[in-house]
């Protein structure tokens, strides 16, 4: 890896930890809050790759579990990992591999624009949003000893922001392409 890899990662960890000073938004019949963080694998799969990307965000989970208290709310630490939200913080270190996969197999230079996007929007739904939720599912109904079906439907409640979430990346990451291109310099 290079100096301007490793800044990068560094980069992107911060915008994750940015992410987090925007307050949650609790939910009363999942113990799961609605965050802006989880964004932050998507613009990082998106825009720096699989390989940085997913290191991003395990920089930003190293944060996380050494107690800094950069999730949203001002959470960290272990407890939070073993709590029932762990299974998305950590789904969102392969959330951004998968989506950063996914983005440099599809998105190509030479592709006009909504080619560009429409692929932009595939990585980040399927890296962004079934990826962590299937982390985080998965965890939640370990975690609380609940069914996974019911787990399944109220995480509905989540889509309507994580498909906002995924059209920002997209954008995101064909604005970045076409000014200053990170995805096709893959480390």
């Amino acid at each position: 890896m290079t100096t301007r890899d490793l800044v990068l990662v560094a980069l992107f960890a911060a915008i994750m930890v940015v992410l987090g000073l925007l307050p949650p938004i609790t939910l009363g019949f999942i113990p799961v809050p609605i965050t802006a963080q989880s964004l932050g694998p998507m613009l990082a799969g998106c825009i720096l790759g699989a390989r940085r990307g997913f290191l991003s965000m395990l920089l930003f989970l190293l944060l996380v579990a050494i107690g800094l208290p950069v999730l949203s709310g001002g959470r960290g630490g272990f407890a939070v990992l073993a709590g029932p939200t762990g299974g998305y913080v950590v789904g969102w270190a392969f959330g951004a591999l998968v989506c950063g996969l996914i983005a440099e197999r599809l998105v190509r230079e030479g592709q006009n624009e909504i080619a560009q996007i429409a692929a932009f929007v595939a990585a980040a739904f399927i890296g962004g949003v079934v990826t962590v939720y299937l982390f985080g599912l998965v965890w939640l109904s370990y975690a609380t000893g609940n069914a996974f079906l019911p787990a399944v439907a109220a995480s509905a409640a989540f889509l309507p922001g994580d498909l906002i979430k995924v059209g920002i990346a997209a954008l995101a990451g064909r604005a970045v392409l076409a000014g200053y291109p990170l995805l096709p310099q893959r480390a």
